[in-house]
C-alpha cells in the first residue's frame, strides 16, 4: 500500500486518484469512478467529489493508496 501525504484536512477523490498516480487525468478519474471501479475503505464509490480524510484507503485495479494528512 502506498501512503500519500496531503496538506489539507480533506481531498476530493478525483484529485487523490491523480495525486496517488492511480490514474493519469481528471477525465480518467471521472470515467473509472462513474463506472464503479474505485473503492474507498472497501466500498464502491461513485462520487468523484467524495471527500477523503486521514486514514481513508482508496483502491483501483489492485493498487491501494492511503490518505495521510501532514501534521503541522
Amino acid at each position: 500500500m502506498n501512503d500519500v501525504t496531503i496538506r489539507d484536512e480533506v481531498i476530493r477523490l478525483g484529485q487523490f486518484l491523480k495525486l496517488a498516480s492511480l490514474i493519469d487525468s481528471g477525465a480518467d478519474a471521472k470515467t473509472v469512478i462513474a463506472d464503479g471501479l474505485v473503492h474507498v475503505n472497501g466500498e464502491v464509490e461513485t462520487r468523484r467529489g467524495r471527500q477523503l480524510r486521514d486514514g481513508d484507503v482508496v483502491s483501483f485495479q489492485g493498487a491501494e493508496a492511503r490518505v495521510l494528512v501532514r501534521k503541522p
